[in-house]
């Protein structure tokens, strides 16, 4: 089952982050270190868009019919997004989105979460509400 397998890989990571994670070991230091890595995902998907170009960024308020469904608006919003990510903005988000897991296990170590419950139950929600989950 391919939930099993998530689980499974979500463990190994959360259970690898603990025995290599030294330095910053304080709850101080897992929420300043994941707010810093969120700051640089958000910094690598800026460039993508003003240092290289790969992406454009049309972002202006979307007209809704007053008849319009909840799931009408699956097709009617969008990312405001135009343009392909190129491979080397990939790779540095990747890279950046990465790191930002890494303190997200950190965070759940240092508070005895699992993260694979955290993501299960979530995913439960998510089949649950389906379109009507609003977050």
């Amino acid at each position: 089952m391919r939930i099993a397998h998530m689980e499974q890989l979500t463990d190994q990571f959360q259970s690898m982050v603990k025995s290599l994670l030294i330095r910053h070991q304080s709850i101080l230091d897992i929420l300043s270190k994941g707010q810093e890595t969120s700051a640089r995902v958000n910094r690598a998907v800026v460039k993508s868009v003003t240092s290289c170009g790969c992406h454009a960024v049309n972002a202006r308020k979307k007209s809704l019919p007053p008849d319009a469904s909840l799931a009408d608006l699956k097709e009617l919003l969008n990312s405001q997004l135009e343009g392909l990510i190129c491979d080397n903005c990939r790779d540095i988000i990747e890279a950046e989105l990465g790191k930002q897991l890494f303190y997200i296990a950190a965070l759940s170590n240092a508070l005895d979460i699992s993260l694979s419950e955290v993501l299960y139950q979530e995913y439960k929600k998510l089949q649950t509400l389906t379109i009507f989950n609003l977050t």
